[in-house]
């Protein structure tokens, strides 16, 4: 079995109880996304794979904030197949360094791999899929869908980014519209776009309702 079918199965047994929006199906789609980037890229495809089935293999959110559990979990299992340590680095690098944080995470390390596996994340925040995924986290944390009130922070730390509770829509403004403009490589720009579009028809139509306007 190769080392690919392998990361698979474990990918998907560590996740088998995730939520909705970190599942084994969110792994699947930036998998296929990342291959799809990766076509257009000089790239090492390896890597690529195994950037994109492990970069979500713990997910900090879902383990007390704990940044280093997801990059331990990738490099033991990895160390159990003999993957080269230059390998294992660079995934893990990957992982370290793949997530939005607030907007004000300052890279530590870059190569087209990251590039390409970042984008492919991101794009599965956007459009409708990355709606249903916003709203899906938002129930799993009892958050309220909306609160006039309540202005979106365009300017948080790390660490407020981390913890805040705000209302799912002003996520969008706090990430998820942000990110079209972050984007890496061409062909995750173009879809991206085209997803950035879909959710600002998404909002319109939104606050028209939440008016009673339409």
């Amino acid at each position: 079995m190769s080392i690919i079918a392998k990361t698979i199965l474990f990918v998907k047994e560590k996740l088998e109880n995730a939520e909705g929006g970190h599942d084994w199906f969110h792994i699947e789609r930036v998998y296929k996304n990342s291959l799809l980037i990766a076509k257009e890229e000089a790239c090492d495809v390896t890597i690529v794979k195994l950037g994109a089935l492990l970069h979500d293999i713990a997910d900090s959110k879902f383990h007390d904030g704990d940044e280093n559990i997801g990059p331990k979990t990738a490099r033991t299992f990895l160390k159990s197949e003999n993957i080269s340590e230059e390998i294992i680095t660079h995934v893990i690098n990957i992982i370290d360094n793949i997530s939005f944080k607030g907007g004000n995470f300052e890279k530590k390390f870059n190569s087209k791999e990251l590039q390409i596996v970042q984008d492919a994340d991101r794009l599965d925040a956007l459009g409708a899929i990355g709606i249903a995924r916003c709203f899906n986290y938002g129930g799993f944390k009892n958050r309220v869908l909306y609160n006039p009130a309540i202005a979106p922070n365009l300017s948080m730390s790390k660490e407020e980014y981390k913890n805040s509770e705000s209302p799912t829509l002003n996520h969008f403004y706090e990430k998820l519209l942000l990110l079209k403009d972050k984007m890496n490589t061409e062909t995750g720009k173009k879809i991206a776009l085209q997803r950035h579009l879909y959710m600002e028809n998404f909002l319109s139509q939104f606050y028209g309702e939440w008016e009673g306007m339409k």
